[in-house]
């Protein structure tokens, strides 16, 4: 069965041609007016220009990580590994970024010719090329390195994950703040001091907050999937490599998920032409389910193949529950990863929303008590889950069954990025469609698939910071392994009652809660900057507020762009280099420990961040439908705090963590030689 994965390199060109074909077909569709074509240009223009200067830097963090890793380490080729995995985050950015901001204006138009079905399929399948590229992208680049070196060195594949992480920090953080200061200045002054509408084309932030949009959500989220695909993979096949006669076997299967798992993205993507009359939360869902039960039956198949000729004895010895233990564990990571999402839709989209907006009627200080403590309540059942998810896929499968939950919950990825890149581009859309002065059913239409949006973003997560808990654990787990083969070290174990240990617990569960704030002060400082601009235009262009002047849009994008390249640098050098210090200067076992309190606390800090801020967000949306006041009310402006604190929380802090736990583990398991023979040459 292992054979099989030979095959991955060419079923993952097959899904590129068509990501390509696909860009195509939307490309077909008309993108309006001279107005709309002209909004779309410039949106277009901001967020490949941010790309391309988001970049550059990036490529100097990664051309020093890459000498560094090159000379420290005996396998050069891991060095080459990270280089390749790097490259293949950015790509998936570029392809993602290039489809989204071409399919916006093509959807607002599709809504006033077609109506929200035709509308629904633009914005869909506009956001799948990111889907597939993420997922082809990340599977060919494994393919590559799985064919040329699981054999012979299998190690130089974690390699590939700790470039997927770095590039996802950097583009997860840099966009957040870059989307996040232009959206909060845009809210602040538009709707708040000047009492104008969302995406009025007067407000001068307008243009970059839509930029941001793309970078954040699409590029930023995109850079995020990607990781955490290859991150599930690569843990699986670390702890694969220790289990002794059938290794191969072992770490060829997580592999052979996700070529399954493409398979069923694809044919997923497909039905959505025939579900595209339905409600869009319907359609967008059922393909999802599609995607997930043909997973499901071709997984059965692959481990049932995979494990007939292996003996009950020789799996028990593995700490398998049976020949179909991994089967069990893939299932549970996908039930758990999807009652995950559902209890993310549950406190972003009902109850817990209409308690925040309620909340909003005593003013803005209620609103952000109420949203905080939601927030803080929606941390337990996700949690609990976790818990469970990894107790109980180790029952099923032993550490090995921790990480193939991992690879279960993120085996459709091309599905899964699809709907989440959806979101953006109907936020886009109708941006668009107000700026473009389009009729208000065109707009209602465009409202109705942006809100959808903000739930399937919403669950993205929730299936990201689940998978990143079983994925930093399965490192965890592989760089303790790593650990025990180095002389001196053959009885590594991690003692809670041990002064080292536990000081790398308090300082892991320190460096979440120092990024949260680093990048939280970087879109409040961004956001000061954009708001004193965006009054500075108000106040100094003369018929702005009466619509007879242009804004000057370039220089809200041009703050938004600095502020991000700026700030974005530290909290990714900070989450590179920490993990190597504490290993060097107080040792391996404090680094264990380090691991482990980033990632309980990580996980925590990004339920409450994404959750909270989801929550703030619809809240807002909710009293806009003219729900305890309407727009303009003191509800809706206290609404509008709540959702400007919760904006950096959900597209900034928040998903950043689960980025940040699993590079850590990953850059510990990378650097593990290193670390223990510079540890020797300064203890002895």
């Amino acid at each position: 069965m292992e054979n099989y994965v030979s095959y991955s390199m060419l079923l993952a060109v097959i899904g590129l041609v068509m990501a390509f074909l696909i860009y195509r077909y939307v490309m077909s569709f008309s993108p309006g007016n001279q107005l709309m074509q002209d909004i779309m240009g410039k949106i277009h223009a901001g967020a490949m220009v941010f790309l391309k200067r988001e970049y550059k830097i990036v490529s100097i963090f990664i051309v020093i990580v890459f000498i560094i890793l090159f000379f420290a380490l005996e396998s050069k080729m891991s060095a080459v590994a990270f280089l390749v995995g790097a490259i293949g985050s950015m790509l998936a950015g570029i392809f993602g970024m290039q489809a989204a901001t071409q399919s916006n204006a093509r959807t607002a138009q599709a809504a006033a010719e077609f109506g929200q079905g035709k509308a629904l399929v633009v914005a869909f399948w506009g956001g799948s090329v990111m889907g597939m590229s993420v997922a082809s992208l990340g599977l060919l680049g494994l393919g590559i390195f799985f064919y040329f070196f699981a054999d012979s060195n299998p190690t130089v594949i974690n390699g590939f994950a700790m470039g997927a992480s770095s590039i996802a920090l950097f583009a997860r953080v840099g966009g957040g703040i870059y989307t996040k200061s232009a959206d909060v200045g845009s809210d602040l002054v538009g709707k708040i001091e000047a009492g104008i509408p969302e995406d009025d084309p007067r407000n001068p932030g307008v243009i970059a907050d839509n930029v941001g949009d793309n970078v954040g959500d699409i590029a930023g989220m995109g850079a995020d999937l990607y990781e955490s695909y290859c991150g599930s993979v690569i843990a699986a096949i670390a702890i694969g490599a220790t289990m002794g006669a059938h290794s191969m076997a072992w770490m060829s299967l997580p592999m052979l998920f996700i070529m399954v798992g493409l398979i069923a993205s694809i044919i997923g993507i497909g039905c959505f032409n025939f579900l595209k009359n339905l409600k869009p939360q319907s359609a967008l869902s059922n393909s999802l389910y599609i995607s997930g039960i043909l997973f499901i039956i071709f997984a059965f198949f692959v481990v049932k193949n995979l494990t007939a000729g292996m003996s009950d004895e020789y799996l028990k010895g593995l700490g398998m529950i049976s020949k179909l233990g991994p089967f069990w564990a893939v299932i549970l990571g996908i039930v758990v990863g999807m009652m995950i999402g559902g209890i993310t839709e549950y406190y972003t989209a009902h109850g817990p929303v209409i308690r925040i907006a309620k909340a909003s009627q005593t003013g803005p200080a209620t609103n952000i008590i109420t949203g905080f403590a939601v927030g803080l309540e929606s941390v337990a059942l996700p949690v609990f889950l976790i818990a469970i998810a990894i107790w109980v896929s180790y029952i099923c499968a032993g550490l090995y069954g921790i990480a193939i939950a991992g690879v279960g919950m993120l085996g459709t990825v091309g599905m899964t990025m699809s709907v989440d890149s959806y979101g953006p581009i109907a936020d886009n859309a109708g941006g668009i469609a107000e700026m473009a002065h389009m009729p208000p059913q065109t707009r209602e239409i465009t409202d109705g698939l942006d809100a959808v949006g903000n739930t399937t973003a919403a669950i993205g997560k929730g299936f990201a910071i689940g998978s990143a808990a079983l994925t930093a654990l399965a490192m965890f787990a592989a760089y303790a392994s790593t650990v025990k083969t180095f002389p001196g070290f053959e009885t590594f174990v991690l003692d809670l009652t041990e002064a080292h240990v536990i000081t790398g617990v308090f300082l892991g569960g320190m460096l979440p809660c120092l990024l949260a704030a680093m990048t939280m002060t970087a879109v409040g400082d961004a956001a000061y900057d954009m708001v004193n601009e965006i009054r500075r235009q108000f106040r100094e262009i003369k018929g702005l507020m009466e619509g007879t002047a242009q804004p000057d849009t370039n220089s809200c994008v041009d703050i938004a762009t600095k502020a991000a390249l700026k700030k974005m640098v530290l909290p990714g050098v900070a989450a590179v280099v920490s993990p190597v210090l504490v290993g060097i200067f107080i040792g391996p076992h404090a680094l264990g420990g380090f691991l482990a309190g980033a990632t309980l606390v990580g996980v925590v800090i990004g339920l409450l961040m994404a959750n909270a801020g989801g929550a703030w967000d619809n809240a807002k949306k909710y009293i806009e439908k003219g729900n305890l006041g309407g727009k303009g009310s003191d509800t809706h402006k206290a609404a509008v705090v709540g959702d400007t604190v919760g904006d950096p929380f959900k597209d900034t802090s928040g998903p950043a963590m689960n980025i940040l736990i699993k590079l850590m583990s990953v850059v510990s398991l990378v650097t593990a030689p290193a670390i223990i023979v510079l540890y020797k040459m300064i203890y002895g």
